[in-house]
């Protein structure tokens, strides 16, 4: 049995789909609901503009009832379709920019080239 933590994002199925929200299930013990209000920061006319159901969709966790196995979850803030991957620090290598200085002369030679053709 998968131990459910408020504010970590899961990936659940979605089962049913009524005027107020959106239920999903996680495992056989687990399930949950998107209530109307966490689905969008605008106006929801229509759950299915957001959500089929079998879709597999990420959650965010906000609350966990323990004794009913049951899941408050919300789409609002993620990239709920896509997939949530925590954003990596970019860093710098030792050329820089220098490998773009040096092949955007070479591209639009040769976009240039095609636009002629």
């Amino acid at each position: 049995m998968t131990k459910f933590e408020k504010g970590s994002i899961v990936k659940g199925t979605v089962t049913g789909i009524e005027s107020y929200g959106v239920f999903l299930t996680f495992d056989n013990y687990y399930s949950g609901l998107i209530h109307i209000s966490e689905i969008s920061h605008g106006f929801v006319k229509n759950i299915t503009d957001f959500v089929n159901i079998g879709d597999i969709i990420y959650v965010k966790i906000l609350e966990v009832d323990e004794e009913t196995s049951h899941l408050k979850l919300s789409i609002k803030d993620i990239p709920y379709k896509k997939g949530y991957h925590r954003k990596r620090k970019i860093q710098e290598t030792s050329l820089g920019f220098k490998t773009l200085a040096y092949k955007l002369p070479i591209w639009i030679e040769e976009n240039l080239k095609k636009s002629k053709n």
